[in-house]
């Protein structure tokens, strides 16, 4: 027991406590005739000592690992999605913290209201609703993932967010893990399960067809995910990212220009070969339209100001995996090279272009 509470950094004390309560037991013997944690008891006590961490009860802590239903692996994937929650609302404290003190040092007042706004309990609901202001459906980038569709009726959405590419005229079944994009999506929208990709709750070949729309990049292992969408219906069809070809964060200039860490978020994402290879898929370019209505990333490649607006940045979760000083640094670069005229002379070919192939990719099977 001693080594155990030492490995897990908490006292002796504790471990006796959730033994008493019935939380964990230590149910197996050493030689010696001592009780002992087995594997499966160091496993439940790692969940319970999570749990503790992320902030539960120890009524809702036995809840949750006693749940015969729930496996190591689900207990992972929900401490996972809990982490990512409490990350994304720190980044948007700091965020907040960091707006208000550059309005401090202009001399600027910040009302007792903004003050709240930016710390209180509105915090999260200001930020989540960014995404739902910035992030529609592209009628132009909707018409070809609906192509692909074919004439599948049954569709499951993978990593759905708020709904956006839904098809209106199909059954569609939706799966997102965070509750706090699930609360954003609109009434009226497809049902949707609280689930990731990597183990998806249906039968083998239950739907016609499983999408995913800009999600991949988010999942845990992105190659499980997509055979398990192989697994789950009989065709697929993902929009993604390639990252195959050589300078490939050149193609865009805020990437090239401004933001050199984005290469780091996604160096360990997999190529588009190899997501093409493990399902069998086909990948065909999607063009963003100059004026895209979806505030992706790239969206705004011929629209650089944009890129100044902290509510467009925010739906981006681009921002959020690169730091907020990295932010702060390429906005102010950004800005800077708009104000002397640099962006435009060095970006003065985008004047004339209609759609730029940024490295958005379809793959479909």
């Amino acid at each position: 027991m001693g080594r155990v509470a030492e490995l897990a950094g908490v006292s002796v004390r504790t471990l006796h406590h959730y033994d008493e309560i019935g939380l964990v037991h230590p149910s197996a013997r050493t030689a010696a005739g001592y009780r002992a944690y087995s594997a499966s008891d160091v496993e439940r006590l790692r969940e319970a000592l999570a749990y503790r961490r992320l902030g539960f009860g120890l009524r809702e802590v036995a809840d949750l690992v006693g749940d015969p239903a729930t496996d190591a692996v689900a207990h992972l994937r929900r401490m996972r999605d809990l982490l990512q929650e409490r990350r994304d609302r720190t980044d948007a404290m700091l965020a907040a913290i960091d707006r208000e003190l550059t309005t401090r040092a202009k001399g600027q007042k910040v009302t007792p209201e903004e003050q709240l706004e930016m710390l209180g309990a509105r915090l999260y609901d200001a930020i989540g609703g960014a995404y739902t202001a910035t992030r529609h459906t592209e009628p132009r980038i909707a018409a070809q993932i609906w192509d692909a569709l074919g004439d599948a009726r049954t569709v499951l959405n993978v990593g759905a967010g708020t709904g956006s590419y839904e098809p209106a005229d199909r059954d569609v079944t939706a799966v997102e893990p965070s509750a706090v994009m699930r609360g954003q999506r609109p009434a009226g929208s497809a049902p949707c399960v609280a689930a990731a990709a990597e183990s998806l709750p249906f039968e083998d070949r239950s739907f016609d067809v499983a999408m995913a729309v800009s999600t991949v990049h988010h999942w845990g292992d992105p190659i499980a995910g997509l055979r398990e969408m192989r697994r789950v219906a009989r065709r697929v069809v993902v929009l993604t990212f390639d990252t195959d070809e050589l300078g490939w964060q050149n193609r865009f200039w805020l990437t090239r220009d401004y933001l050199p860490e984005f290469a780091a978020v996604l160096e360990d994402f997999p190529s588009l070969a190899g997501m093409a290879e493990a399902i069998g898929a086909r990948a065909e370019p999607v063009p963003i339209p100059w004026d895209c209505a979806d505030g992706l990333f790239e969206a705004y490649w011929r629209r650089p100001e944009a890129y100044l607006e902290d509510h467009v940045r925010r739906a981006m979760s681009v921002w959020t995996r690169v730091g907020p000083k990295a932010e702060q640094r390429a906005v102010r670069s950004l800005s800077a090279d708009l104000d002397s005229g640099r962006w435009a002379e060095r970006n003065r070919d985008l004047a004339e272009r209609d759609a730029a192939d940024l490295g958005l990719r379809l793959l479909t099977v």
